[in-house]
């Protein structure tokens, strides 16, 4: 039939006709951005922003280390996801959240002590938000299914009215991870700072994240070899140390991980602070520094 006619119908016709036939694919990368210590930044393929842990003004952020404001560079954040409540972890996420309006997810004893005691917007958490271990919620319209996962830890968060009667440390809940379920991505879990437990199995057979990002430090969290352990037991293909380097008390670098990883057969995607990886579906497709 075209042959027939085509000496007929304009040549830009058919073209668009045939066009219009195509299959239409939606965009597919997701971007994975390391600001320093345990902070990431999460840019899914439908445009959400997602910050975990977000202490961006830490000493081995470079835009902090040039005595710039990380906090200048931050133009959109949909939500803050807070493991625990220790100051390196919530970090800037009031100022964050002050600006940008991004939602907090986050335990509901550490969600409800940041409104009352640093002023995190009231409006900008609730019963869809807020969560403990073992709950999932979806976020980004859908795109995105988080589930909060249990950690070894502590979870005390800085009081702003301490004194001599009043603690420096409030109750910050039930420290936890995360995992981030990406359509059309891949699957993070971030550690927080757990210690290993056995348990982390559980979090691999239901899971199986394509990414772990975990605290390699040790000190108050996982030593390197025992950081490798836990990337096994939860399955992941491949492995990003966090929590190293930031103080003279934590691990320095990640050579200790790497082969403890290497043992294993688990791949180590190296990230510098600052540094970022482009993910086209679940495939790494370009790692910066």
């Amino acid at each position: 039939m075209i042959g027939r006619f085509a000496g007929a119908i304009p040549t830009t016709l058919l073209i668009g006709a045939v066009l219009m036939a195509a299959p239409v694919f939606a965009a597919s990368q997701t971007t994975l951005i390391w600001h320093g210590h345990a902070a990431f930044e999460v840019r899914t393929p439908s445009g959400a922003v997602i910050l975990i842990d977000p202490w961006l003004a830490n000493p081995v952020n470079p835009l902090a280390k040039d005595k710039q404001d990380p906090l200048e560079q931050i133009a959109k954040a949909d939500y803050i996801l807070i493991t625990h409540g220790h100051f390196d972890h919530v970090g800037d996420a009031v100022a964050i959240a002050k600006k940008t309006g991004a939602r907090l997810v986050a335990n509901f004893e550490l969600g409800t002590n940041l409104v009352k005691l640093q002023g995190f917007p009231k409006d900008q958490l609730g019963f869809d938000t807020l969560m403990n271990p073992g709950g999932e919620i979806r976020i980004a319209n859908g795109e995105v299914l988080v589930a909060m996962t249990p950690a070894v830890h502590s979870s005390g968060m800085g009081n702003p009215m301490a004194n001599e009667q009043e603690p420096d440390l409030v109750y910050g809940g039930n420290p936890g991870g995360f995992v981030l379920k990406i359509d059309g991505g891949p699957t993070l879990y971030h550690s927080g700072d757990t210690a290993y437990f056995k348990d982390m199995e559980v979090i691999g057979e239901q899971y199986a994240p394509d990414i772990a990002l975990v605290n390699i430090g040790g000190h108050f969290g996982m030593e390197p070899a025992m950081a490798a352990r836990a990337v096994a037991s939860v399955k992941a293909k491949t492995a990003i140390a966090h929590h190293y380097g930031t103080f003279p008390v934590l691990t320095q670098d990640t050579n200790g991980f790497a082969v403890a990883l290497k043992k294993r057969g688990i791949r180590l995607q190296k990230m510098a602070p600052g540094g970022s990886v482009t993910f086209d579906g679940k495939a790494v497709v370009t790692a910066g520094r």
